[in-house]
């Protein structure tokens, strides 16, 4: 089940550079290296509950493919169902803890917000979703990514994905794994730890020790994993501290720390691509 949390943030600023195109029966906004650069692989995000058209998600796009030196893949694995930007201001107000007036226009901000997400939350289960991404990796990995690495980044609604690709279950029709690595930065709906345990392919998780979707707790069951005789080599674990759900995509860049968390969680994918 989502929180809130799931559905707040901000929004961010700036002019994504890719293009959209239609890719394996789905809209996809995809982007690449700026110049004559040859991409090295290919990444594939599955994103947050406000899907492939919010901007945030296309400039990370964007930052993947040029500092990585990636062909980047955001596909619209929500059939035009994801949350609109817009209940952000909602849910920020329902989250609001202080002062009269916040009380008493709390339940208008709860019943906006309610609206909107229950939509996403009927249509976006992960037994609708999981064969559309899981069938879009198998194409990419029977085709352009045939002699390629693909590497997998989910956020909140797409960690879980990501997550499953990385137990290796599913092989495409050329014999290979749809997944190199994985990274999935704030994580929500996973089954802790049935589907840590599971992971044959590595994955990056990134945390935020004040997330109140993967709690302390389930973050130490997860390094426990991660650090047993079967899980070994299977998965990191990067904690940051002061950090809540949704810090790697709707951070709020005037905090300096926030701006900070986001962009070294960003560089903790590409790091971890790189070692695969």
């Amino acid at each position: 089940m989502s929180c809130p949390n799931c559905f707040s943030g901000h929004i961010h600023q700036g002019t994504p550079r890719g293009e959209v195109t239609s890719l394996y029966g789905l809209q996809v906004y995809t982007t690449k290296p700026q110049g004559d650069v040859p991409h090295r692989g290919i990444i594939i995000i599955v994103p947050d509950a406000f899907g492939w058209e919010f901007v945030n998600n296309r400039i990370l796009a964007d930052n993947y493919a040029e500092k990585g030196k990636y062909l980047v893949y955001l596909p619209d694995f929500m059939n035009g169902h994801a949350a609109p930007v817009g209940m952000m201001s909602a849910t920020k107000e329902v989250l609001k803890t202080s002062g009269l007036t916040t009380w008493l226009m709390k339940p208008y901000y709860l019943a906006s917000m309610l609206t909107r997400m229950v939509p996403f939350m009927y249509h976006n289960t992960f037994k609708a979703s999981w064969p559309m991404v899981r069938d879009f990796f198998k194409s990419v990995r029977e085709n352009e990514a045939a002699e390629l690495p693909i590497y997998g980044a989910g956020f909140c609604w797409g960690g879980k994905h990501i997550v499953n690709l990385a137990a290796g279950v599913d092989i495409a029709s050329n014999g290979q794994l749809l997944l190199n690595a994985g990274f999935t930065g704030h994580p929500s709906l996973l089954e802790i730890p049935n589907e840590i345990e599971k992971i044959k392919i590595p994955v990056s998780f990134a945390l935020g020790d004040k997330d109140i979707i993967v709690k302390s707790p389930q973050i130490e069951q997860i390094k426990q994993v991660f650090a047993s005789d079967s899980g070994s080599g299977k998965g990191e674990v990067v904690v940051y501290e002061g950090a809540g759900h949704g810090f790697c995509v709707r951070a709020d860049f005037v905090l300096e720390d926030a701006s900070r968390q986001a962009d070294e969680a960003e560089n903790q994918a590409l790091v971890w691509f790189e070692k695969y």
